[in-house]
């Protein structure tokens, strides 16, 4: 497999992962700052040109959600989520989902906001509703979604580093992880975790 990346984006959930499941794969980082994600190379491999992108034997997977699950199920072994439990699993795609669907839109917001619009006065007015929307999200999971000591209970899966990766955007959305005691405990429990402290130093995070 060849796994496409760029430091400090949600690459980093499905690039934890693939350490997690002990999958063997070649890293291909993608220089944002020489817009290589806009080359044609890259266009070839990812028509929306954005990371991540998951090369395998069987073609080409894009977008976070659908790595994790390839990779729960790809590598069963590892035990990444609960495949055999149709409903569980379908449980672990439902959080996924509104990670994918509505917080990270939410906090992209703030820093994509010319995907929506082209006003300044717009784009400010989206930047400034980011802090309320994250806070909201997050204190839905911490009440709501999140069982602990993982997202689905007892046992770590791909929930937890998806999590985890946006959790380290809070503070430039002007959010306090703090602010949420049982999802700041996850946080510093997924980054101890060996395949985290591997690939964090990749990804410009200390």
């Amino acid at each position: 497999m060849k796994f496409y990346y760029a430091p400090k984006t949600i690459a980093l959930a499905s690039h934890i992962t693939l350490e997690e499941a002990g999958a063997k794969y070649d890293l291909h980082k993608v220089d944002f700052s020489q817009n290589e994600q806009r080359s044609a190379d890259f266009l070839r491999i990812n028509p929306k040109g954005r990371v991540p992108a998951l090369e395998t034997e069987h073609g080409i997977l894009t977008e976070t959600p659908a790595i994790l699950v390839y990779l729960a199920q790809a590598y069963a072994r590892a035990q990444l989520g609960p495949i055999d439990d149709f409903f569980a699993f379908a449980r672990l795609q439902e959080f996924n989902a509104y990670l994918a669907s509505t917080v990270h839109v939410a906090h992209a917001h703030r820093v994509r906001g010319k995907r929506w619009v082209d006003d300044e006065a717009a784009i400010e007015a989206l930047q400034t509703k980011v802090a309320e929307n994250m806070t909201e999200c997050f204190r839905l999971i911490e009440e709501q979604y999140f069982t602990g000591p993982w997202v689905l209970g007892e046992h770590y899966s791909v929930c937890d580093p998806y999590l985890f990766t946006i959790g380290l955007w809070l503070e430039g959305d002007g959010v306090n992880l703090d602010d949420f005691p049982r999802l700041a405990e996850h946080s510093a429990q997924v980054r101890k975790r060996p395949a985290t402290e591997r690939v964090l130093p990749l990804h410009d995070i200390q």
